[in-house]
C-alpha cells in the first residue's frame, strides 16, 4: 500500500516513496535533463522512481500509484502536461500519465501542478494547517502559486495559481520564459536571474556566481549557489536577489489585495534555501503594496522543506489506497467521505512527517514579523458542491475567523526519524 510522489522541477526530479501515513520510506533525487525532449525527461522520472523504490527496500509492484507534480498546465482527465517552459522541448501537450505508466509496468499515474500539490501538502501536513485561506508562492526555476479559499485548492479550469505571470511592469519589462514581458517570474525566477547574471558578466561586471557554480559541480545557478554567493556578499548576487524581492513584494501584494487571504506561504528551492530572512524581506516589500497594510496576512516559510512537492504529489494518489475491510456485523459508517477538489484534497490532518532542518539563514536586516493571533479552530469541513462545466462562482464573502494559537504538534516518533534519515541521505548524495 505504498505510493510514489514525484516533484518534477526545472532543476531536479525529487521522488519520495510514502506509506498510508505519509511516512517517507525511500527517496531519490537527480538533475532534470537540460536538453532533449519530453520523452527523455519521462525516462529520467521512471529511473528515479525505480531508484527510490529500491531505496525503500520494496518492489515496484508494491506501488498502488504514482503522483507527479509538474510545472505547466494540467489536463486532469487526459493526463497531459502542457507548456512547461522550464523543461526541455515541452512547449507542447504531452501525455505524461500514459507514457510514465507504461515505463513503470502499468502503475496508475496522476498529474497535478507542481506548486498546487506542494501547497496542498502544506495545507494538509505543514504550515497551512491552521488557515482556511492562503496563498502559496514557490520560488524555484520559475515562480509558481497555489490558492486556497475556504479550505479548497482553487484550480480554475486547470491553470489557476500562475502568480509568476502576473505583470508587474507594464512597459519595458524583462522578458519572461513564457515569451511575454514584465512578468514577476522574469525577475524572481532562478532561470531568469541566471540569464541576467550572464548578461552582466559578459559586460564585464564582476561576480563569483559562476565560479561557485563550477566548484559545486552544478550545470546551473542552483539555489545553493545563490546562497553561497550571498554569504560572500557578492554584489551581483545581492542586487539580483534584491530585485527578486521587489518583484515578489509587488506581485504577492497585488494577489493579497484581490483575495484577502489569511496567510502567505513562501516555498520552493530558493525560498527554502534562503530561509526566514528571505521571507521577512518579501513581507516588508509586500506591505507598501497592500490596500490594508495595517492588517497584513501572516507570511510563513514552508514547513515541509524541499520534500513538500514530492509529499504533495503522493497525496494525488491517495484514492488508490484500499479502505479497511469492515468486520462482520459492524454498522456502516454514516460519516461523509473526505472532501476533494479536482485531484487535490484539502482536508487537513495531523502531520505524519517531521519538518526538515532549515538551512542556515543569510544575514538580513529585515524587520521581524509582527506576532499575530492564529485563526480560530474551524468547524468540520462542509461537503463541496459538484463541479460544473461552466466557470465557478466566487465563494461567498465571509469574515475572517478570529485567530488562535496553533495546536501543539505531536512529539517526534518513528515517522520523524524516517524523514530525518531520508534528509540525511539526500544531503550525502548532493
Amino acid at each position: 500500500m505504498l505510493r510514489a510522489g514525484v516533484d518534477l522541477g526545472g532543476t531536479k526530479v525529487q521522488v519520495a516513496i510514502v506509506d498510508k501515513l505519509n511516512r517517507v520510506l525511500g527517496t531519490d533525487r537527480r538533475p532534470t535533463p537540460t536538453t532533449g525532449t519530453p520523452d527523455g525527461v519521462t525516462d529520467t522520472i521512471a529511473s528515479s522512481v525505480k531508484a527510490a523504490v529500491a531505496d525503500a527496500g520494496v518492489d515496484l509492484e508494491n506501488l498502488v500509484g504514482v503522483g507527479v507534480g509538474g510545472p505547466g498546465q494540467i489536463d486532469y482527465s487526459a493526463g497531459t502536461l502542457s507548456n512547461a517552459g522550464n523543461l526541455p522541448g515541452w512547449m507542447l501537450t504531452y501525455p505524461l500519465s500514459a507514457e510514465l505508466s507504461e515505463r513503470l509496468g502499468g502503475v496508475p499515474v496522476e498529474l497535478g501542478n507542481d506548486v498546487q500539490v506542494a501547497v496542498n501538502a502544506e495545507v494538509r501536513l505543514g504550515a497551512g494547517r491552521e488557515y482556511n485561506s492562503l496563498l502559496g508562492v514557490f520560488c524555484g526555476t520559475g515562480v509558481g502559486g497555489g490558492l486556497v479559499i475556504d479550505d479548497e485548492i482553487w484550480v480554475g479550469r486547470g491553470a489557476a495559481g500562475e502568480i509568476g505571470h502576473m505583470k508587474i511592469m507594464a512597459k519595458g519589462g524583462a522578458k519572461c520564459g513564457c515569451g511575454r514581458r514584465g512578468c514577476m517570474e522574469a525577475y524572481a525566477g532562478r532561470a531568469a536571474m541566471e540569464i541576467q547574471a550572464r548578461k552582466w558578466a559578459k559586460k564585464g561586471r564582476k561576480t563569483d556566481l559562476f565560479k561557485i557554480m563550477k566548484k559545486k559541480n552544478k550545470p546551473r545557478l542552483a539555489s545553493g549557489v545563490w546562497d553561497t554567493a550571498l554569504k560572500r556578499k557578492d554584489k551581483m548576487a545581492t542586487k539580483l536577489i534584491n530585485r527578486a524581492i521587489w518583484a515578489l513584494g509587488a506581485g504577492v501584494g497585488s494577489a493579497v489585495n484581490l483575495t484577502d487571504v489569511q496567510a502567505v506561504i513562501i516555498g520552493g528551492g530558493l525560498g527554502i534555501r534562503l530561509g526566514q530572512p528571505f521571507v521577512n524581506d518579501i513581507r516588508d516589500a509586500m506591505l507598501p503594496n497592500l490596500i490594508k497594510p495595517q492588517d497584513p496576512p501572516v507570511v510563513l516559510l514552508a514547513e515541509l522543506g524541499d520534500m513538500g512537492g514530492a509529499l504533495g504529489a503522493a497525496l494525488l494518489v491517495e484514492k488508490y489506497l484500499k479502505p479497511p475491510v469492515a468486520k462482520a456485523g459492524a454498522k456502516k459508517s454514516t460519516t461523509a467521505p473526505a472532501r476533494k477538489t479536482t485531484n487535490l484534497t484539502a482536508t487537513k490532518t495531523s502531520p505524519a512527517v517531521a519538518k526538515q532542518p532549515a538551512p542556515a539563514p543569510r544575514t538580513s536586516t529585515a524587520k521581524t514579523t509582527t506576532a499575530k493571533k492564529a485563526p480560530a479552530k474551524k468547524t468540520a469541513a462542509k461537503k463541496a458542491p459538484p463541479r460544473k462545466a461552466s466557470a465557478k462562482k466566487a465563494p461567498a464573502a465571509k469574515k475572517a475567523p478570529a485567530r488562535k494559537a496553533p495546536a501543539k504538534k505531536a512529539a517526534s516518533s518513528s515517522p520523524a526519524a524516517l524523514l530525518a534519515d531520508a534528509a540525511r541521505k539526500l544531503t550525502t548524495r548532493q
